[in-house]
């Protein structure tokens, strides 16, 4: 079987269509959103959606995609990338713990490992569109980091894969495994500070430690 095509063809109503896909799809889920329900709010017909998506797996990766971006762009914008390692870390760990431990974060999660046999673009579309971002970002400000004295890190990029999983600890594995579908900011909190708190003990310079 042939995947198909996971860009969207270009139109006048696609910006229509992604936008009314956000609002359902983070209201409803992926598995409560109905395409009647995707198209009413999008103003469109049924057959305007799927000469666009004629999935909808594929129709909730591309809002998936924006969505990363546009949270990755708002990150950027209240964060000082030139500040102290401990503060942009522990704002960008808050950053993506929430986003991977939402609704839409666990559906977008559960959907490129369910289909990446199939459909392995589906999962390459989406790192690109989110871990790698949030890896550039990190491998950006660790370099400007370093340059300054504020951590000394022998494999920058190593260090950009691994802060992230730090920050997953004891929490996405129970959320993916159905051990606990949510958790206290108090619980969240204490995942990030040890996430810093190792990251800095390990590659933080004498005065950052």
């Amino acid at each position: 079987m042939n995947a198909p095509d996971t860009l969207p063809r270009q139109g006048r109503k696609l910006a229509q269509v992604l936008e009314g896909a956000r609002t359902v799809f983070l209201r409803d889920g992926f598995e409560g959103a109905g395409v009647d329900d995707i198209a009413r709010e999008a103003g469109v017909s049924k057959a305007t959606l799927y000469s666009y998506f004629a999935d909808k797996r594929f129709l909730f990766v591309e809002v998936a995609k924006i969505e990363c971006r546009r949270q990755a762009d708002a990150a950027i914008s209240t964060m000082d990338m030139t500040g102290p390692p401990r503060q942009v870390l522990s704002e960008a760990a808050g950053h993506m713990s929430r986003f991977f431990l939402s609704d839409f974060g666990q559906a977008v999660h559960r959907i490129c490992i369910a289909e990446s046999v199939r459909f392995p673009e589906l999962g390459r579309e989406f790192y690109a569109s989110g871990p790698q971002l949030v890896r550039d970002i990190l491998v950006a400000y660790l370099e400007g980091a370093q340059a300054r004295g504020e951590v000394d890190i022998p494999d920058i990029a190593l260090a950009a894969d691994q802060f992230p999983e730090l920050c997953k600890a004891a929490l996405h594995i129970q959320l993916m495994m159905g051990v606990r579908d949510s958790f206290s900011e108090e619980e969240i909190a204490r995942v990030i500070t040890g996430a810093v708190d190792m990251f800095m003990s390990c590659y933080g310079t004498t005065r950052t430690v």
